[in-house]
């Protein structure tokens, strides 16, 4: 008898504590959100960022305000973020392939742990690469460069935005897929790579589509395949790597809004729930994809854990079959 009624009493309990906590955030949000963008204004993330907090802070019914805390490829910012108060007042705009990279490669250096301090609340969209070439390369499609490649090992060069970037991490997965061997040359940022690329310096890049295409359309540089299954409305005459042969080379920067990770469910759930809606909107797509973000389909905040994991698994197992470190 006297456990029977303990049992009852202590579901009481647990019913009464979960309606309370559930009661606690229901005011949510009670004051501005700040979304911290780990780069400098202007670019993609930051672009991205943008366009999301507009609207969310619409949804949300309390100004999304943006920061920029740039520095360190992306990784003070995210710092700042992990050790915030977890109370749904911080967020990070994350690029969550660069992260997962770091993640492996910087692996003991950084300040957080990508996985254990962060709770996903969606994965918001993705931004295709494309692999191109300087106009001195002769390959005019990217069976003709792979061809080369297998005939001249190393001789062709390829540059990065920097060791642990999805622009290296494609190519790798691109001589992996194709089983070639190029020569990697790694500088500090986009900007400097595509610089040489264009003056012939190093001989091909992959990189997101928005950073390449004013050159491929002005004839500074030839596009050879977008590395994504389907071709893209930016460059609709740029066959896939599908077309080529490579049916497994899928890459994409993918972008989510992360909160720390002891963030409260409800609030989770609120926040997961407003951006659905926002990137349900066609006016928030259209305004992405004009920066050449494809904007993904609404998923749970355990769906976008799922996705992050999965990045996380990829990139560690290329990572470790090509012998990758932060250095080379």
């Amino acid at each position: 008898m006297r456990k029977t009624l303990f049992r009852r009493n202590l579901g009481t309990v647990m019913v009464v504590g979960l309606t309370f906590a559930a009661n606690a955030y229901a005011a949510y949000p009670e004051k501005p959100i700040r979304l911290v963008v780990p780069f400098p204004p202007g670019g993609a993330t930051d672009v991205i960022g943008r366009i999301i907090a507009n609207k969310l802070g619409t949804e949300l019914g309390q100004q999304v305000i943006v920061e920029n805390r740039a520095g360190a490829t992306g990784t003070i910012g995210a710092e700042a973020a992990a050790k915030a108060p977890a109370d749904g007042y911080t967020l990070l705009m994350g690029t969550l392939t660069t992260y997962s990279t770091m993640a492996i490669l910087e692996k003991g250096q950084l300040r957080y742990d990508l996985l254990k301090d962060f709770t996903p609340i969606m994965v918001v969209g993705s931004v295709p690469l494309v692999v191109v070439v300087s106009q001195k390369v002769q390959a005019k499609s990217l069976k003709e460069l792979i061809d080369f490649a297998k005939d001249n090992p190393n001789k062709i060069s390829f540059a990065s935005s920097g060791p642990s970037s999805v622009q290296r991490m494609a190519a790798e997965m691109l001589q992996k897929e194709a089983n070639i061997h190029l020569l990697h040359v790694p500088y500090k940022g986009s900007g400097p790579a595509m610089t040489d690329l264009v003056g012939g310096q190093v001989d091909m890049m992959i990189e997101t589509v928005p950073a390449a295409q004013s050159f491929v359309k002005s004839g500074k540089l030839r596009a050879l395949a977008v590395t994504v299954p389907t071709r893209v409305s930016m460059l609709p005459d740029t066959p896939t790597a599908k077309e080529a042969g490579l049916d497994t080379l899928d890459v994409s920067s993918m972008f989510g809004v992360l909160a720390p990770a002891a963030t409260p469910a409800p609030v989770v759930e609120r926040l997961n729930s407003a951006l659905a809606k926002v990137l349900g909107s066609v006016e928030v797509q259209s305004q992405l994809q004009k920066q050449g973000v494809y904007a993904q389909t609404p998923s749970s905040p355990s769906q976008s854990a799922a996705q992050l994991r999965g990045e996380h698994v990829r990139w560690e197992k290329l990572i470790k079959d090509a012998r990758i470190t932060a250095d080379n």
